[in-house]
């Protein structure tokens, strides 16, 4: 794995992974033996049993990207109703309830934790209410016990964004078994990728196999359909590139490790709130985010930050209760929390030196 160097080059907030290029052309070869581009594969159906074996759940089933998951999540279960999720995630889970002809209702986030107040669910249920769209928040869970009998509760559906959350685990389970269904995102710049690409997730039988079936334009064989469907299927391309990066996954999660702990270590303390990473949780060092004082702290540091060729990213921003497609009361914590959120640069490849360079920035106010 190369090292990088923040003298030599701008340093980007993420960096996708790059295996060794005769590898994945190894895996290329056998597409082109095989004579199959896509319509799950032999690559494909290969990827999702090493996943399923590596992150020890029950099933999993690939996607082209992250979002249409949870499209078709909500299109099963929400029934074009109100759907309670938070508004501190990536546009992606807002925009896809709205796509799927549902209403975003937004709860606050808890300040430390950064995942929806799971104390504020139960208040925002209405008749109309069908289902909890909750993501976890750079690989953090929410408090999926209480959510979890707030649903069987009111009799709703759960669906979580956890599309950080590869590896993760909590209370020694994969963190993917929890909810009705939970989505996964293998973008590039996620630490396990396929270029593009995502999964999910469901232990249910029969909703998983309407899913599966709806992943696929619904078909039951050639010329018969079990029912409605689109288009969500990995290419065998794709599952080339995670096959390929797979074998690396220990390695880049090790990395990342020591990374984040060069930042714990240089960065100060006392001047920036750090993510908290919920009991019982086994993290995957998927971000590096920070909270500062107020807004103009942290514009002040990503234009120092700039200058030097350093560019995190502001993640989550906007809080997307202030989307102009949402109609929605504003949200305190939330609001706050992405004004002042910042995103260092984390990828496998950064040197110690780096992240001190960064450090050394952030620090002098």
């Amino acid at each position: 794995m190369q090292s990088f160097d923040a003298k030599k080059s701008m340093v980007p907030v993420t960096k996708a992974f790059f295996p060794p290029i005769d590898e994945y052309q190894k895996h290329l070869q056998r597409i082109w033996d095989n004579q199959w581009l896509t319509n799950r594969g032999e690559l494909v159906e290969e990827l999702e049993h090493r996943l399923k074996d590596y992150l020890h759940i029950s099933n999993i089933t690939l996607t082209t990207n992250g979002t249409l998951p949870i499209q078709m999540a909500l299109n099963i279960m929400a029934n074009q109703g109100e759907v309670i999720t938070t508004p501190f995630s990536y546009v992606a889970t807002a925009s896809a309830i709205v796509w799927e002809h549902c209403k975003p209702v937004f709860v606050d986030i808890h300040p430390e934790y950064l995942t929806i107040d799971e104390n504020l669910i139960e208040a925002a249920i209405t008749s109309k209410t069908t289902a909890i769209l909750a993501t976890h928040v750079f690989g953090n869970p929410c408090n999926v016990e209480i959510i979890e009998n707030i649903a069987n509760k009111h009799n709703l559906k759960v669906i979580y964004d956890a599309a950080h959350c590869f590896g993760v685990k909590y209370k020694n389970e994969s963190i993917f078994n929890h909810g009705d269904v939970s989505t996964c995102s293998f973008h590039a710049t996620k630490l396990f990728h396929t270029a593009e690409g995502g999964a999910f997730i469901c232990n249910d039988k029969d909703l998983n196999h309407r899913l599966f079936y709806s992943h696929k334009f619904g078909h039951n064989g050639p010329i018969d359909f079990h029912g409605v469907g689109i288009n969500a299927k990995m290419s065998e391309l794709q599952a080339a590139m995670g096959l390929s990066v797979f074998p690396y996954i220990d390695e880049i999660i090790k990395k990342r490790k020591k990374i984040v702990d060069w930042y714990n270590k240089y960065l100060d303390p006392a001047q920036f709130q750090k993510l908290k990473i919920r009991e019982h949780t086994e993290w995957n060092y998927s971000y590096y985010p920070i909270i500062l004082e107020h807004e103009n702290a942290l514009l002040e540091k990503v234009e120092i930050l700039n200058k030097e060729q350093i560019y995190p990213r502001r993640y989550f921003y906007p809080s997307l209760n202030k989307l102009n497609y949402v109609a929605s009361k504003k949200k305190e914590i939330s609001e706050s929390i992405a004004s002042r959120i910042l995103c260092l640069p984390l990828f496998a490849e950064i040197e110690e030196k780096t992240v001190m360079r960064i450090a050394k920035l952030m620090n002098n106010l």
